[in-house]
């Protein structure tokens, strides 16, 4: 899935998730070391739990590369 973000440094996010566990993540812009630790960090992980922790979290304009992923997994599993 394409996922295109909004308020982030970042300009979309492409999600793959399979029986419930994220297997592949990348981020399109944004702060390269910081999306690349997060990508690395999701991937194999439960997408609800991942969604749940990321959600909320702030950098500007009320939102964050964390919290976009949390919008993209949301969207993915409501497929």
């Amino acid at each position: 899935m394409h996922y295109r973000t909004k308020g982030t440094c970042s300009s979309a996010i492409d999600l793959e998730i399979e029986n419930g566990v994220i297997t592949n993540c990348k981020f399109t812009g944004g702060c390269r070391g910081n999306t690349q630790g997060l990508e690395k960090m999701v991937i194999g992980q439960n997408a609800e739990a991942v969604m749940q922790r990321l959600r909320g979290i702030q950098c500007r304009a009320g939102t964050s590369c964390p919290d976009q992923l949390s919008h993209a997994i949301e969207e993915y599993l409501a497929q």
